[in-house]
């Protein structure tokens, strides 16, 4: 939460009256001869004279006290509204606000209801718990203050933290698809009982799937080439002889030039149709679906396999890659340092073919992900540790305060 905004001001100046009304009430009654000349304080204001030995036992002493141990009960319910939303008691903006500056309010009133002394021994034990919660509460506030600012820098983009687990987990798939995806495929196992293949729809070998796409990898690219990509037939359907002529006649009609002359008239349609004979048309049809046109087409659009390159990625994935997302804690990795990682990535690049420098950056960035991932975690852990020693502490406090008081009240 940031301490410098303007709602804060209100609370700020407060705290400061409040304070030096209670610095004023404290000398006037315990150390009248400081106070100065022309400040004198009404009768009401002023305390008799009491056999109490300390500060605490009077009653000034014990309107600090009393007031100091009101605040504690008031900071304590502060987790019950974040727990309860549903409570209309203030937005909870203002319930943190008056958390901070009420507790800082202590730390005046205590050293006056004490009088700047430690006591017995469980007096002391009560200031040093006391020293505690509020180290440890200005600690988080500072964190609070500070760590937004350092995550927007350093993060790029910030990721629910409860999902970071699950991501993490989703790269490590990813990754393992993507070695899977480089291996040979095992031969499948022959029914005997199966009918045999029609020739007319055997595949031709310009179909067979890249080791890319071997791994049914979940990605863009796989996707559409399971769901686009069809089967190739050796055989093509070339079109009857009277269709091809029917054709080549509408075609002829449509690009024949037209006449100079203007009072020449049209040809009539039996006329066109000696234009071309069906054998020519069915020739001219035929021509562009050999058998070997589209399996070539298909065989220049995917690059040759590179053996060396998807062996040297496999072993790249095993021995890195793999090990790093998989670590419950990434830190201790190398590839978690940047420079080391583009120095990693870039010799990678250096190892394989051109086709495949795709794949190594896809694996770059994954790696990149990881590291930002464990960066929050790290953060986010640093944001809310102090909680840890602050919420017990404070717990304590007020279950030792409360006795204090009732030890105070009952039995001096």
């Amino acid at each position: 939460m940031r301490i410098f905004n303007r709602a804060h001001v209100p609370w700020f100046i407060f705290v400061l009256l409040a304070t030096a009304a209670a610095i004023v009430l404290y000398v006037a009654n315990f150390h009248p001869q400081r106070m100065p000349a022309g400040i004198h304080l009404p009768a009401y204001l002023i305390q008799k004279p009491s056999e109490y030995r300390s500060v605490g036992g009077t009653p000034l002493g014990l309107i600090f006290g009393a007031i100091s141990f009101a605040i504690f009960i008031f900071a304590t319910l502060l987790g019950v509204r974040k727990k309860v939303v549903l409570w209309r008691l203030g937005t909870l903006q203002r319930w943190m606000r008056a958390h901070i500056w009420l507790t800082l309010l202590t730390i005046p009133l205590v050293f006056l209801h004490s009088g700047f002394r430690l006591g017995g021994p469980m007096t002391t034990l009560l200031m040093a718990l006391y020293a505690i919660v509020m180290v440890s509460g200005i600690y988080g506030l500072i964190l609070q203050h500070q760590m937004p600012h350092l995550m927007k820098e350093r993060l790029p983009a910030e990721t629910v933290f409860e999902q970071i687990p699950h991501i993490r987990s989703q790269l490590y798939v990813a990754a393992e698809k993507l070695r899977d995806s480089f291996r040979p495929v095992p031969p499948k196992k022959t029914d005997a009982g199966a009918p045999a293949p029609s020739p007319a729809k055997s595949v031709t070998a310009g179909s067979t799937p890249m080791s890319s796409t071997a791994g049914d990898l979940s990605t863009p690219t796989a996707r559409a080439k399971s769901t686009v990509g069809s089967t190739i037939t050796a055989e093509p359907i070339s079109p009857p002889a009277a269709m091809a002529a029917e054709v080549t006649e509408v075609k002829a009609s449509e690009a024949a030039p037209p006449v100079s002359a203007p009072n020449a008239a049209a040809p009539p349609p039996k006329a066109i149709e000696m234009i071309g004979t069906p054998t020519s048309a069915a020739t001219t049809v035929a021509k562009p679906a050999t058998p070997a046109a589209e399996p070539a087409v298909a065989t220049a659009a995917k690059p040759a396999p590179d053996p060396a390159s998807e062996a040297a990625l496999v072993e790249f994935l095993e021995r890195q890659i793999l090990p790093y997302l998989s670590a419950r804690r990434g830190e201790k990795f190398q590839l978690n340092n940047p420079r080391f990682s583009d120095e990693t990535f870039r010799f990678a690049k250096l190892r394989v073919a051109e086709a495949y420098r795709g794949r190594v950056e896809e694996i770059q960035a994954w790696c990149d992900e990881r590291r930002m991932l464990d960066l929050q975690t790290k953060l986010h852990h640093w944001l809310h540790a102090w909680l840890f020693a602050h919420v017990p502490f404070s717990f304590l406090l007020l279950m030792l305060t409360a006795w204090h008081a009732f030890v105070t009240l009952f039995y001096y």
